[in-house]
């Protein structure tokens, strides 16, 4: 990039910008079944539709529908809800002073595989969404950055005629 100078940057939210902490969703999704928290974590990951989900093809309801008719998890989709959101960390990594004076010089982008159950919490929940105006939030890259795939989204994110420094 010698020469060009930074215009944006790209954050993703999940361990960047909120601490997860996955035993907290497992231990309430676990509640009164016979899996261990971590056998249902397994579960959960290997199910069939989870690309779907991951990849934001499959709605929240559905998935709910689906992993209480395949692993008997016995919620109502609020609780439900309420335990997988569980594991986000309600207090954020960052103060907003940070992406206050970032915005001032930089056009800044989200770029996470958060699923819709964690989109709804987190931007009802942290202030810092303020600095990151939708057009510039891309919450279905799955790929890593060794990936095409990833550098495909954060063009998207930003402008292609931009430089992008990310920070992951």
């Amino acid at each position: 990039m010698a020469g060009k100078q930074i215009k944006g940057i790209i954050f993703d939210i999940g361990r960047v910008l909120v601490r997860v902490d996955i035993r907290r969703a497992q231990q309430g999704l676990a509640d009164g079944l016979k899996l261990t928290p971590e056998e249902l974590w397994s579960a959960i990951e290997k199910d069939p539709r989870w690309g779907d989900w991951q990849e934001g093809r499959m709605s929240a309801r559905d998935w709910h529908q689906n992993l209480s008719n395949r692993l008997g998890i016995r919620m109502n989709f609020e609780e439900f809800t309420r335990v997988w959101n569980s594991a986000l960390d309600p207090e954020p990594i960052h103060p907003d002073s940070l992406f206050r004076g970032l915005d001032k010089s930089y056009t800044l982008g989200l770029l996470s595989n958060t699923d819709p159950i964690h989109v709804a919490f987190l931007e009802s929940t942290y202030s810092f969404f303020e600095y990151f105006p939708k057009p510039v939030r891309t919450y279905s890259c799955v790929a890593g950055a060794e990936s095409g795939d990833f550098s495909r989204s954060a063009t998207r994110v930003q402008t292609a005629s931009r430089p992008i420094g990310l920070h992951r």
